[in-house]
């Protein structure tokens, strides 16, 4: 649940809105460039404080939380960044293993990410051929394609074993046939954990195909929040020209 508003500086970025995003609901946030999905999405992880209102993650407000406590609430969302935050240095099994830093104190965290025993090995291995790329356990990062880094993204938030994942424009780098793959993936991991799943994407065709509720968001405004199979193409078009796009 999200009962919040946010600005920075004079600017207000969202405006007083809520809503509240369920267990094995897929939900897509449309619209233009600036229009706050990528704001929205940092404030439903904690990552931002609202100026005025709160987010409640099962049940417990993140603004009341400090410390340990808080970080140990924000593990419980899982966030694919659109630049995919990985570290280029590390091998894919190490990227993968970040995704439970936030469960764990600092000394334990280097001990598992730098010398991972076999079962950590066993654990990453079996994510990552559960999203299509078993054979890059060792490969360094920074060789990898596009599409198989936003995988190895995934990968990390599986191993987090939050119970919200978000996904900030996660298609954006990858070509029409990748981005369906992708989308695909991410409906299917996250109904398979009975996850809700909060995406921001510009395609019609994919919000349609695969998701169960579109928010339409302009200047941070909430203009519709309906079922994806409801949002007709003059919705997407008059979100998109409110903006002059």
């Amino acid at each position: 649940m999200i009962e919040v508003s946010l600005s920075y500086g004079d600017q207000c970025v969202i405006q007083p809105l809520s809503l509240s995003i369920s267990a094995g609901q897929s939900t897509a946030i449309v619209g233009p460039s600036g229009a706050g999905k990528t704001s929205l999405l940092r404030l439903l992880g904690g990552g931002l404080r609202p100026d005025g209102g709160t987010v409640t993650l099962g049940g417990v407000k993140l603004v009341d939380q400090r410390g340990a406590e808080l970080s140990a609430l924000r593990s419980q969302v899982g966030f694919i960044y659109q630049d995919h935050q990985l570290v280029p240095s590390y091998r894919v099994l190490q990227n993968v293993l970040t995704g439970a830093v936030g469960k764990q104190g600092l000394l334990a965290s280097l001990k598992s990410v730098l010398l991972p025993g076999r079962s950590s090995e066993a654990a990453v291995h079996a994510l990552l051929e559960r999203v299509g790329i078993g054979d890059k356990l060792f490969a360094w990062t920074h060789t990898l394609s596009g599409g198989e880094r936003q995988r190895v993204a995934m990968a990390r938030a599986l191993y987090q074993k939050p119970s919200v994942l978000l996904a900030d424009e996660p298609v954006a780098s990858v070509d029409p046939a990748r981005a369906e793959a992708i989308i695909r993936l991410l409906i299917r991991v996250a109904s398979e954990e009975g996850w809700g799943l909060v995406v921001s994407l510009h395609s019609p065709e994919l919000v349609r195909a695969h998701f169960d509720r579109v928010i339409g968001l302009r200047d941070g405004t909430v203009i519709f929040d309906r079922a994806a199979t409801a949002v007709t193409d003059e919705d997407f078009e008059a979100l998109y020209a409110l903006e002059g796009v």
